[in-house]
């Protein structure tokens, strides 16, 4: 990759909406030579796909609630079958395999606290082989993710 192709990401990032033409006058090359290069940025699956950014509060989900999850063992079973049961659920918005005092933190958006209760009871709890939750609310984003560094 060079500059071309990490100005191009940069924009894509920002707003995939845009016109390639948009996109080449933004980093100064031609059309052609910049959906070329898109095209090999997807080929290579650094473009892994598009998609729009919801605001969650216009869909009245208010809380945004990190979830620190210990499991019984971390045995390769314990793990596969743990993560596997989190794919299941659409509430559960992002797990990652962590790290430190936590096996997992998981990441839910709830419309409010008793959503979050229903979330908990009807998600949460059903997961196998869980020994611990902790659950913490984000009170603001100070700095939503918005995308990748492509310096």
């Amino acid at each position: 990759m060079d500059h071309f192709d990490r100005k191009i990401l940069s924009e894509l990032q920002i707003d995939s909406d845009k016109s390639i033409s948009e996109i080449a006058e933004k980093v100064n090359l031609s059309l052609s030579a910049c959906h070329r290069r898109i095209k090999m940025l997807e080929e290579a699956g650094i473009i892994d796909g598009y998609a729009a950014r919801l605001d969650r509060h216009a869909l009245g989900l208010e809380a945004d609630v990190f979830v620190e999850i210990s499991l019984t063992s971390q045995s390769q079973e314990t793990l596969n079958q743990f993560e596997k049961a989190v794919m299941c659920y659409d509430e559960i918005l992002e797990c990652h395999l962590t790290s430190g005092n936590a096996d997992y933190i998981v990441r839910v958006a709830a419309r409010n606290v008793p959503d979050y209760d229903r979330i908990h009871r009807n998600c949460l709890t059903k997961l196998p082989h869980v020994a611990s939750m902790r659950s913490t609310f984000a009170l603001r984003a100070i700095k939503p993710w918005k995308g990748y560094p492509v310096q």
